[in-house]
Parts: C-alpha cells; structure tokens; sequence
C-alpha cells in the first residue's frame, strides 16, 4: 500500500479544509467589526499555492511548475465559489476568487523569487542529525 507523501499531504489538507468550510451555510468567524474574508481568501489559497508548488513535481519543473501550480489553485478557488452557489445562504463573489488568485499569485512569485523565504521554508529546524542519534 503506498503511503501519501508529506509533500502532497499538506495541499490536501488544505483543499478538504476549504471544501467542507465552503459548504457551510454559516461559518463560525471572530466577531470584527471589518470584514477579514478576503485576507482569509489571500491567506489560505496563498498557503494553499505555496504548498502545491512544493511539490517536487511542480518544483523542479521551475517557473513551468510554478505558473502550472498558480493556475490549478485559481481553478480550484473559482470551481470553489461556484459550488458555493449551491448551498444555502452562501453566494458567489468574483471578488473571492480575485483574492484566492492573487493571494496565490504572491504566494508563488515569493517562493520562486525570493531564495531567502524558500530556504526558510525546506529548512527542517527539528531535523535529527547524525551525531544526535543514540548508539
């Protein structure tokens, strides 16, 4: 039996999370006086966009991978908000999408772009090392 691998895991999470939150008539959310929905949107489709093109599939594929990685995110937020059509008291906004899109757009040109911010992220701080192995 194959085991899913951690790369694949995280984007999975997050698309099963967005799925079922989406579904909701009514979404349990702090009481701000502003609307957040849309830093929510950037938010998770950006964690959801940097966590495809980690992939190593989509990651050695380069700026491919990358566009190919922001493309399947922007899809898979407007299939989301048109399924969003379907359930009660919940509507479609463009404005959603151009969020989940954008938050993406950023998410990904920041990883390619920035070898800092991408080192940040491949790093393992609780990797065990060699010599922390107990004989």
């Amino acid at each position: 039996m194959n085991r899913l691998s951690p790369e694949v895991f995280w984007p999975l999470l997050i698309v099963v999370s967005v799925f079922f939150a989406s579904g909701q008539s009514e979404i349990a959310t702090p009481g701000f006086t502003f609307s957040v929905d849309k830093i929510a949107h950037f938010g998770v489709f950006g964690a959801l966009a940097t966590s495809v093109i980690r992939i190593p599939r989509f990651r050695q594929a380069g700026w491919k991978g990358v566009w190919a990685g922001l493309l399947l995110v922007s899809l898979w937020g407007a299939m989301d908000e048109f399924r969003q059509s379907f359930t009660p008291g919940r509507s479609v906004e463009v404005d959603d999408w151009l969020a989940d899109s954008l938050g993406a757009l950023v998410a990904v040109v920041l990883y390619r772009g920035w070898p800092a911010y991408r080192r940040l992220l491949e790093s393992r701080p609780f990797k065990r090392r060699k010599t922390d192995v107990e004989p």
